[in-house]
């Protein structure tokens, strides 16, 4: 969406310029070994401090940046965050992302997939450019409660305890700024930015060569998501008007704690609606995992090697039960069902799938009360650059997802399971049966900390 500047403005002289904000979700689970390549970003440094050294850390000394002014700018020197202040972001955050995919359910139908965690972590680093009501709205809807000299380093601490490259699960962040060359950007913003989002500023010439700077920031792009995200953002989304772009890049492989085998997968019908089937490959495996069954929903947990990271799989006990389960996932109620599962043998069906969503957020953001960051006559963001003449023009966020049976053979030894020659004590109930063959919702959920890292809806595996 581009908007212009008024008459009013126009004869003040006053130019607005256009920030773009970019979200690159890459979640790979459980394919190595089935065709998957390995991570080969150039940049392995993301993985210990989430910076790209792309750009070194005085890139941007060649542009003087102009004095703050602003008297209340977020600080950057607070005390260390207290678990209070973690979990009170986590719980924001998983807000968020509820909110975020009962919108974009109703706005789409079929497959959907995002990740909420890259999405709230670009407008964070957006956030710290606001002011006002701009800065209001964006906490409202973001569900940001701290005030911002304390959010942002804990949001810092949260990305550590997510960012993870080890035998177990490998997650990587990486943050990027690009702005305007010879355009002055607020030193407090780019220290807040620096120090706890790990996101250097580069510097491009969108002025008289928009199509350049497309293609390198395309190029990094690829590079963070080892090639499997190209060619985001179009030719005619940036041009002479922009100023800032931001992006934020999250990449997730993993093997399965228990894999499924591969001789074990059958061709077999999925139920897309009442009354149209397909054929998909579904997988299948028995073990114990955490389960369990209310009125009309089935949950399962399915953890990743490590079990830091799990999947989380919410399935209708009906083929047509998706849109009953959809009015119903908010945070509350995704607590309380997570809180009841038990560990207990269970039969899983999975069908295997890959998905790609790619959604320009404008339309929904705007919906869900952040208004006046996207208008050039209300928007705020004078903490970036001193002056309240930018606005978001578009938030871009593309997201793919792989999962298929592979699985570590080695942590496989850790799922708890009954020892099968104890004689049992009373009659043994039925072993449950999950048989995903028809929509669903699945998310992807650090166990540490509780955080959404990605959330879809499955309903139809081929596409």
């Amino acid at each position: 969406m581009r908007l212009t500047a008024s008459k009013r403005d126009q004869a003040m002289n006053r130019q607005y310029y256009t920030c773009t904000f970019l979200l690159i979700t890459l979640a790979s689970l459980a394919s190595v070994g089935c065709g998957e390549t390995q991570y080969r970003g150039t940049n392995p440094a993301i993985a210990k401090n989430g910076r790209s050294d792309a750009t070194a850390p005085n890139s941007n000394r060649d542009v003087p940046v102009v004095a703050s002014r602003a008297e209340s700018s977020p600080s950057v020197a607070v005390s260390p965050n207290s678990s209070a202040d973690l979990s009170a972001v986590v719980k924001g955050l998983d807000e968020f992302s509820c909110d975020l995919f009962g919108s974009l359910s109703a706005r789409r139908s079929g497959n959907l997939f995002f990740s909420p965690a890259s999405i709230s972590t670009a407008l964070a680093m957006t956030y710290a450019g606001a002011r006002g009501e701009t800065e209001a709205q964006m906490a409202d809807v973001l569900h940001f409660t701290l005030p911002q000299k304390r959010l942002h380093p804990v949001m810092r601490s949260l990305a550590g305890e997510l960012r993870r490259d080890d035998g177990g699960y490998r997650l990587l962040m990486a943050n990027r700024l690009w702005g305007q060359r010879g355009v002055p950007f607020m030193p407090d913003f780019l220290e807040i930015i620096r120090e706890n989002y790990g996101a250097e500023l580069g510097r491009l010439d969108f002025k008289t060569n928009s199509e350049s700077a497309t293609e390198t920031i395309n190029k990094w792009v690829a590079e963070q998501t080892d090639n499997k995200i190209q060619q985001l953002i179009a030719r005619d989304v940036l041009d002479k008007l922009t100023q800032l772009v931001l992006v934020n890049a999250v990449y997730f492989k993993s093997k399965w704690a228990s894999q499924f085998k591969t001789y074990n997968t059958s061709s077999t019908p999925f139920q897309i609606s009442k009354t149209r089937k397909v054929d998909v490959p579904l997988m299948w495996q028995k073990d114990a995992f955490k389960y369990r069954a209310v009125k009309d929903l089935q949950i399962l947990e399915l953890p990743f090697a490590g079990h830091g990271v799990s999947m989380i799989v919410l399935l209708p006990k009906t083929t047509d039960g998706l849109g009953e389960l959809e009015t119903r996932l908010n945070s509350e109620n995704l607590a309380k069902w997570l809180t009841g599962l038990q560990l207990q043998e269970v039969h899983v069906f999975l069908p295997r799938f890959r998905l790609t969503s790619q959604f320009q957020l404008n339309d929904v953001l705007l919906a869900m009360g952040m208004t006046s960051a996207f208008s050039p006559r209300t928007a705020d963001l004078s903490r970036m650059t001193g002056e309240p003449n930018m606005f978001i023009s578009a938030v871009i966020h593309k997201a793919h997802v792989v999962v298929n049976e592979e699985g570590s053979q080695a942590a496989a030894a850790t799922v708890v399971s009954e020892p099968k020659s104890a004689p049992p004590r009373r009659k043994p109930k039925p072993t449950p049966v999950f048989r995903a063959d028809h929509p669903f919702v699945f998310l992807i959920r650090h166990n540490k900390t509780g955080s959404i890292l990605f959330l879809g809806r499955l309903v139809d595996p081929r596409q």
